[in-house]
């Protein structure tokens, strides 16, 4: 079984990202503030070592846990 590396919400604000939605498009969406948001992506990158969002949705899609 494969291990999952982002948890639920996680995974809905890269799903999101990778929609082009931005910060706060995201937040209204799933109903939380944008801080909030700005923490799931940062858990994230911190996560998978990568330097930031970009990295991450690549290192994400490698992985097969978000698709475009």
């Amino acid at each position: 079984m494969k291990r999952q590396i982002l948890t639920a919400r996680e995974k809905q604000v890269f799903d999101l990202l990778v929609d082009n939605k931005t910060t706060k498009e995201i937040a209204i969406r799933l109903g939380i503030s944008e801080k909030t948001v700005r923490n799931h992506i940062s858990n994230v990158i911190q996560k998978l070592g990568v330097k930031g969002r970009s990295s991450a949705v690549v290192e994400l899609l490698k992985l097969k846990e978000i698709s475009l």
